[in-house]
């Protein structure tokens, strides 16, 4: 991975991988759960190491099982343990990248069918001149917000909500500040532009991709199955 943009800056993706997935179950960390014979991580890997624009993957994973991870990826992909936290991961992860690193990607590795295009569309927004970029879909469902007890207090209107997806991008000094801005006290945020949006950046949105979605129960591991099995070998990166 040796991709430079035009303007002579790298591109780095931080993948935090570390987490146990307690939802999908199988008594093994989420991103090592297989997928068409191979683990989850190894296909988001494979994604963000096909797009032309990415020059240096960091993957957070578990501390236990690094050299295992390391094995699995190969050389060109930096591994180092993640901490209990997703933000720790990701902490951590920032730390490791090279010094000349401009445009960091923060990306899911439940997200293992993400085309390397959604990759690069958030690399090349953020390297346009936006500080923060997410790839988002339009919401199918109505959404009802609910008190403690179940009861619906508002419909938000959907037009106007989005589905967040990743690999999110960020100029590197942003999400330097927003992790060291970060406090314990503060209110759980669920993804990295939320840390970025409490530093009063703006966040830009691209149009995300249906196959980006996030693995997270058995019936999502199920449809990530059947979605592979009609790929292409050579894109899905199976053996006859």
């Amino acid at each position: 991975m040796t991709a430079v943009d035009a303007t002579g800056a790298r591109v780095a993706v931080v993948v935090p991988a570390a987490g146990r997935g307690e939802r999908l179950g199988g008594g093994v960390p989420k991103a090592l759960r297989p997928l068409g014979g191979r683990p989850m991580l190894v296909h988001a890997v494979q994604a963000l190491t096909a797009a032309d624009l990415v020059s240096q993957i960091v993957v957070a994973a578990p501390p236990t099982l690094v050299e295992v991870v390391s094995r699995l990826l190969g050389p060109d992909v930096r591994v180092l343990p993640g901490g209990s936290e997703r933000v720790d991961s990701v902490r951590g992860a920032l730390r490791a990248l090279d010094d000349d690193i401009r445009v960091v990607l923060v990306h899911d590795a439940a997200r293992p069918l993400t085309p390397p295009s959604l990759v690069d569309a958030v690399a090349r927004a953020v390297l346009g001149g936006s500080p923060a970029v997410i790839p988002v879909l339009p919401l199918a469902d109505t959404i009802k917000e609910i008190d403690a007890d179940g009861r619906v207090l508002r419909t938000p209107p959907r037009d106007r909500l989005r589905a967040v997806q990743t690999p999110q991008g960020f100029r590197r000094e942003v999400l330097e500040a927003a992790y060291a801005n970060q406090d314990d006290g503060q209110p759980a945020v669920t993804d990295d532009a939320g840390l970025v949006e409490r530093l009063g950046v703006p966040v830009s949105t691209i149009p995300g991709a249906d196959e980006a979605f996030k693995v997270t129960r058995p019936a999502d591991l199920v449809f990530a199955e059947a979605l592979l099995a009609r790929r292409p070998l050579a894109e899905s990166g199976r053996s006859s």
